[in-house]
Order: C-alpha cells, then structure tokens, then sequence
C-alpha cells in the first residue's frame, strides 16, 4: 500500500508539472485586474447563495475569505460533483461555466488524490475562477492541497492553481469525508471517466 501511494503521488505530480502553462512573468495580482471585467463580492455572494441553497451556513465568510485571498474572480461554474476516498481517491463533476464577458459552456472535471483521507461526497459545487484570460485555457490540470473535514450540510473551499489562473471550489454536499490529501483537478470539454 505505501509503495503504491508513492508512486500515485510521483504521477500526480508530474502530469501537473507537465501540463502547467509556462508562465510569462509575474502572477496577476487582484490591483491589476479591470473591475468591469470581474465580479464583485455581493455578485458572487447572491449567485452562490441563490444556487447553493439559502441553508449553507458560513457561505458569506467562505466567499468573503476567498475575495480576502484572490482579489475579484472574472468567471464561475454551477455544477454538482460526487466522490469517495480510502487513502487514494477520485472525484467527478459536472456544471456550466459562466464568465464576465457573457459566454457560456458546459464543462466537467476530474481528478484523483491521495493522502490522509476517508469517506464520500456528493452535492453541489460553485466554483470561483480567477485570471481566466480564455474559456479554453480552463481545459487543464489545476493542483491543489485540500484539507477539509466534509460533515451533512457542510460548506468548505480549497484552492488550486495552474499558472496564473486560480480556481476556488466551494462545496456544499451530502456525506462525509474527513481529512487532508494532495491531488488535481483536471477540467475538460467532455465528460471523461478516466481521473488522470
């Protein structure tokens, strides 16, 4: 078991580290992004809440703390995603990307993970997207650390980022996962059952 968690780790590592875009310079920083291009804090905070449901407790200090983080986000997803872990896990998802500019796609995700972490998940998800300078640019492997603790109703938000662009899940689902693991998040055009 541990000599196949490091070689799972070995592969999640690398495929990030082969498929991250080289980056051209300094990261966008929030100061340098154009307001009309992005969506502000009470925006989001309506979007979320009309799609998360009127019940996910502490959304409001979760969205506040990501605009703390990242500054202002200039497209977002609704979508639903589902997933389960014994010390290696997988997650699956689906939703509709929506950005500043108006344009509108399907997309879908997957990934898998491995570490301290049990137990499964399932429910809806609101994703906000930063520096996303062209919806293609999303179809790509974004790396993350997660450490959260899943419970009925929870709400929870981790980061992860390839380049410049950040994604920030927020989820609120139906489960239980507790603990800590490392892994990706690989967004596609169309659905895929294959989490690498």
């Amino acid at each position: 078991m541990k000599r196949l968690a490091i070689v799972l780790a070995a592969t999640l590592l690398g495929a990030c580290a082969s498929e991250a875009p080289k980056s051209s310079g300094e990261p966008v920083r929030p100061s340098q992004i154009n307001a009309q291009e992005t969506y502000d804090e009470g925006q989001m905070a309506r979007e979320a809440n009309n799609f998360l449901g009127e019940s996910a407790e502490g959304l409001a200090s979760v969205i506040s703390k990501a605009f703390q983080d990242q500054g202002r986000p200039n497209a977002y997803i609704r979508g639903e995603e589902g997933g389960g872990a014994i010390i290696a896990g997988v997650r699956y998802g689906q939703g509709e990307l929506v950005t500043k500019s108006g344009q509108r796609r399907k997309v879908y995700w997957q990934g898998p993970s491995i570490g301290w972490d049990f137990g499964a998940n399932a429910g809806k998800v609101f994703i906000l997207i930063y520096n996303l300078p062209d919806t293609d640019m999303l179809f790509q492997r974004f790396a993350g650390v997660d450490g959260s603790a899943y419970f009925f109703g929870g709400v929870s938000m981790n980061y992860a980022r390839s380049g410049n662009i950040v994604v920030a899940p927020i989820r609120v689902g139906v489960g239980m996962r507790l603990g800590a693991n490392v892994g990706y998040i690989h967004f596609t055009p169309t659905m895929s059952w294959n989490p690498f």
